[in-house]
């Protein structure tokens, strides 16, 4: 199959070169030193027992036009990129291409065919004009949840901390051809990858914790081990979590583990820095809207109260205001 990779990151970066190692046909949308070290070196990975893998079978561009029409296009970007990668997006579609939306938080397309009073309900955190679902038609769609954690540390090369775990669904919750050989072809790669006729169940496990986490990560700076071994922020974090599973069980989300597992799989995952927290102290925008803006919307809709998510998200948002406003970054180093 062809994949394109757009956002050659941490989680992009395992991907591609896993399926390269495969056999895949895989080209990676990069810029920059990221685009100049794929194609100079391919990609390599740093596993978590120390090994490598190095993919030299990939190749990276910039213009889309250039890599041409796809079987799979993976979303591997933040959630507020995507719309500024439309204009070009399109060059990457044939008749049949799959977009398979690895993208953390709501999605744009969320309540697509999904049955009930919200059916087809825009959603204007993550979609404000519409723009995602004109560009992106939700017939194309798979989602996708992402489990592992992985960073960048160089251009090109991605350490890939735990976990190959990335859940498909269709947005009906039917089994296609097309979503079995797109977890055939995932699962030859190395990686889990079954396919859910709960996509949005699966969706608010992993936003479960990113709702949380993500934001007082971002407050703190701390990272989710030791918040959930904090005492007073192991219980804003759960005060967080059980206001948004009201949310989801109005929507009719079913929660097939239990708050506490949630917390003590973060918590396991050790002492690692959430994306928002790496973002506060890199200087990049915050995905603040898909990962809690979205949620507050949701809560609006379904008329529930969320006092502790409303609180963090609007001190969130002044800090994401404060850094893009200065341009600066922010990060807690040893005197």
């Amino acid at each position: 199959m062809k994949y394109a990779i757009v956002g050659a990151g941490a989680i992009g970066g395992y991907l591609g070169a896993k399926l390269a190692l495969a056999g895949e046909e895989v080209t990676f949308i990069a810029r920059n030193k990221n685009l100049a070290a794929i194609n100079a070196h391919g990609f390599r990975l740093v596993l978590p027992d120390g090994s490598t893998q190095h993919a030299s079978n990939v190749r990276a561009v910039q213009d889309m036009n250039q890599a041409g029409p796809q079987d799979v296009v993976l979303l591997t970007t933040k959630a507020h990129q995507v719309r500024d990668l439309l204009p070009g997006l399109r060059a990457l579609f044939g008749p049949q291409t799959l977009v398979v939306t690895m993208i953390n938080g709501v999605p744009w397309w969320y309540f697509h065919k999904l049955a009930g009073p919200y059916e087809g309900r825009p959603l204007a955190s993550v979609d404000p004009d519409g723009a995602l679902a004109a560009g992106i038609e939700n017939e194309r769609i798979i989602g996708s949840i992402v489990y592992p954690a992985a960073e960048l540390i160089e251009p090109g090369v991605v350490k890939v901390i735990e976990g190959n775990r990335f859940t498909l669904g269709e947005l009906d919750g039917q089994r296609t051809p097309r979503i079995e050989a797109l977890s055939k072809s995932m699962i030859a790669a190395g990686f889990k990858a079954p396919v859910s006729r709960d996509i949005r169940s699966e969706i608010w496990v992993k936003l479960w914790g990113n709702l949380s986490f993500n934001p007082i990560s971002a407050l703190t700076h701390a990272t989710l081990e030791t918040i959930c071994r904090h005492p007073l922020s192991r219980e804003l974090a759960a005060r967080m979590m059980t206001e948004a599973q009201q949310v989801g069980q109005k929507l009719g989300v079913e929660f097939k583990i239990s708050l506490d597992q949630r917390i003590a799989g973060a918590e396991a995952v050790g002492a690692h820095k959430t994306s928002m927290l790496q973002d506060v102290e890199n200087g990049r925008a915050l995905e603040l809207q898909a990962l809690v803006g979205s949620v507050v919307e949701l809560a609006r809709i379904t008329e529930t109260p969320t006092p502790s998510i409303d609180a963090i998200y609007a001190v969130t948002s002044l800090l994401a205001k404060s850094l893009a406003d200065q341009q600066g970054r922010l990060m807690v180093q040893p005197t």
